[in-house]
């Protein structure tokens, strides 16, 4: 993760939706041109995506204007591993709306993964990230 400004990424994998805006995850105001925020999931188990949910619930003028998803398979979790893997598009760039929840099924690559990294473009606030998808 490269910005936890206003709160903490883990935000975005808590049960339910988020109850307010502090209970997801927002990086600080940036506008260099190209801008781009991320942070780095660890999934449960290597596998096949299905589907993935992007919810701005709360986020009504701080959202992030759009977002993509890449994933890689890595033995180990370490900065270096991470650094030097072949992130794979998931998701193209794809435009957001405040308040919201966005449900992505058309998925460029399904994997097999064990990381996703998600970008915000230029930067803002995501309540939950949802990533559905089989073991394997």
């Amino acid at each position: 993760c490269n910005d936890m400004f206003f709160s903490h990424m883990d935000n975005l994998t808590m049960p339910g939706r988020g109850v307010n805006m502090g209970d997801g995850w927002e990086t600080k105001r940036n506008r260099t041109p190209n801008n781009r925020d991320w942070i780095i999931i660890k999934l449960g188990h290597k596998g096949m995506l299905d589907k993935v949910l992007v919810d701005t619930c709360h986020f009504k003028g701080n959202y992030p204007d759009r977002c993509s998803l890449e994933g890689a398979t890595v033995e180990s979790d370490n900065g270096q591993s991470l650094d030097s893997a072949n992130w794979e598009s998931i998701l193209p760039e794809s435009k957001l709306e405040a308040d919201n929840e966005h449900l992505f099924e058309n998925l460029q690559h399904k994997g097999p993964f064990t990381h996703v990294r998600m970008n915000i473009f230029p930067d803002g606030g995501i309540s939950r990230l949802r990533i559905h998808g089989t073991k394997g």
